[in-house]
Formats: structure tokens, C-alpha cells, sequence
């Protein structure tokens, strides 16, 4: 029974002495899971990632303020947008449709957000058209032009931003009607181009014509 009783007391001993060392490196794997994940994710905040993507913002951000400050610019100068100005005036040529608001300025004319010579690709018998009304009346420099244009090609608009621009003249003052009315700057011209026809070419060009 003595054997026995030993026995059990080392078994008990070896028990609580197990359940010790067992319990310690519990703990120690509870108090360094923390760390880990804290090291862990101070990785993922690694800077690298934030660097590129402020590059990236960066590269990329230029041509938007480029676009955003002539829109800033034209809303600026035009409080309320264009239908709230007193100084409009619409012009059509062809299929263009072009509505004109002027501000007194420097001579500036914007055309759908963008720099006229930008728009018209630089051309100068288009640009030429723009100012034809300011020129007759010696107000080339005296007045900003801001256009909202659509329909029809380049060469529609610009003609059609040339009727705007008279018209919106008329609204400073009506003594500006007859030189204007002497160059033609207020008539409509309402030519477009004739419909196709059934059986011929074109409006009016025919088929060549064959005896045999």
C-alpha cells in the first residue's frame, strides 16, 4: 500500500507540475498573438503603397485642374449661368445653334469651356469670324465672348457665334443697329444644304447619262 501511495503522490506531483509548465506557455502565446498582429499590421502601413497612389493622384491631376479652371473661370463671370445674363444673344447657321453672352473685358473668347483657337483647331478664317461684329464697332478689346455651341460642324458655329454676338450687341445699346445692318451682320443666312433627290446622284447631279 506504501508503493502505492508513492506512487499516486508522484503522479499528483508529476500532474500539477505538467499543468504548470503548461499553463506558462499558454500564456506566453496569448501575450505575443498581440505583438505579432501589431507588427503585422504595422507592415501593412507601410508607406510605399500611399507614396504611389499620391503619385499617381498627382500625374493624373494637371489636365483636371486645367479643365476645372476655365469652367470655374466662365461660372465666376457668369453667376447664375447663361440664361440669368441680360447681354444674350442666339445664332443659327445650318444645323449650329450657338448661344452668346458678352461681359465686359479684354477681348477673351471661350467656346464650350475651351479656348476659342483651341476649338476652332487654330483656324483663322473661322477665329475671324468670332469678331467680325466687335470690329465694325471698334469693341474688339472692350468685351469677353462666352459661347455655348452645338450641332452642325465648326464652320456652322463659328458663323453662328457671329449672328450671337451681333445681337447681344443690340442689347448694350440700339445705336449699334445700323452699322451692323449695313454689313449684314444681323440677317439670318438661311441657306443649308438642298435634300437628295430620288433618282439622281445628289441634290441635283445625275447619273451619266448612256445611249446604248
Amino acid at each position: 500500500m506504501a508503493i502505492s501511495l508513492s506512487s499516486l503522490t508522484s503522479s499528483f506531483a508529476a500532474l500539477s507540475f505538467s499543468s504548470q509548465i503548461s499553463s506558462k506557455p499558454k500564456t506566453l502565446t496569448l501575450t505575443l498573438a498581440p505583438r505579432k498582429s501589431s507588427q503585422n499590421a504595422l507592415v501593412f502601413k507601410a508607406p510605399p503603397p500611399s507614396i504611389v497612389a499620391s503619385a499617381s493622384a498627382t500625374a493624373a491631376a494637371p489636365p483636371d485642374l486645367e479643365t476645372m479652371s476655365i469652367e470655374k473661370y466662365v461660372k465666376s463671370r457668369l453667376p447664375g449661368g447663361f440664361a440669368a445674363q441680360k447681354l444674350i444673344g442666339t445664332g443659327r447657321r445650318k444645323c449650329a445653334i450657338a448661344r452668346v453672352v458678352l461681359q465686359e473685358g479684354t477681348g477673351k473668347v471661350i467656346i464650350n469651356y475651351r479656348d476659342a483657337k483651341e476649338y476652332l483647331q487654330g483656324n483663322p478664317l473661322w477665329l475671324s469670324y468670332l469678331k467680325v461684329p466687335l470690329t465694325t464697332l471698334g469693341l474688339e478689346n472692350s468685351y469677353d465672348v462666352f459661347v455655348k455651341a452645338h450641332g452642325g460642324g465648326l464652320s456652322g458655329q463659328a458663323q453662328a457665334i457671329t449672328l450671337g454676338v451681333a445681337r447681344a450687341l443690340l442689347k448694350v445699346s440700339e445705336n449699334y443697329r445700323p452699322p451692323l445692318r449695313k454689313e449684314g451682320l444681323l440677317t439670318r443666312d438661311s441657306r443649308v444644304v438642298e435634300r437628295k433627290k430620288a433618282g439622281l446622284k445628289k441634290a441635283r447631279k445625275a447619273p451619266q447619262y448612256s445611249k446604248r
